[in-house]
């Protein structure tokens, strides 16, 4: 499982190094993809193909699990390793995210999130100061 939040540098050419102990869950292969709230995702291929399938097998004829399907599958990129650990974030994906030189990587259970590094922050006080309101919106789903 992914754990943890990592900020990292991204050169300019798009290449940012994925944090040591992420990279052992991803060496059968990662796609990263456009993702919800302005960041980008990165999924073991393992994971990304359980959700391609469920992509897959959405009804074609509805218009929203059109969208959020093209959304995600047409905007996946398959990612390579360097020997430094690093991988090349397409332009179109960092242009999305508004990824400048600092990226934050969090760990969440079976992807990582890449946020551009202002957005992150107040992604994390918004949410932060409705704690009271999230809290309860879990426990009514048995959390």
């Amino acid at each position: 499982m992914f754990i943890g939040e990592y900020t990292h540098s991204i050169d300019a050419k798009g290449r940012m190094a994925i944090p040591v102990k992420m990279r052992g869950k991803l060496s059968d292969g990662a796609i990263v993809t456009k993702g919800l709230d302005n960041c980008l995702f990165i999924y073991p291929k393992i994971e990304w193909e359980k959700l391609a399938e469920k992509l897959a097998n959405l009804p074609i004829s509805d218009t929203k699990a059109r969208a959020f399907a093209r959304n995600f599958l047409a905007g996946a990129m398959e990612l390579e390793f360097d020997k430094q650990g690093r991988v090349l974030l397409p332009g179109y994906l960092r242009q999305f995210a508004a990824l400048g030189a600092n990226a934050i990587i969090a760990g969440l259970y079976n992807r990582i999130e890449v946020w551009n590094e202002k957005t992150w922050k107040e992604y994390k006080t918004q949410t932060e100061s409705s704690e009271t309101e999230i809290n309860e919106h879990l426990s009514q789903l048995g959390i």
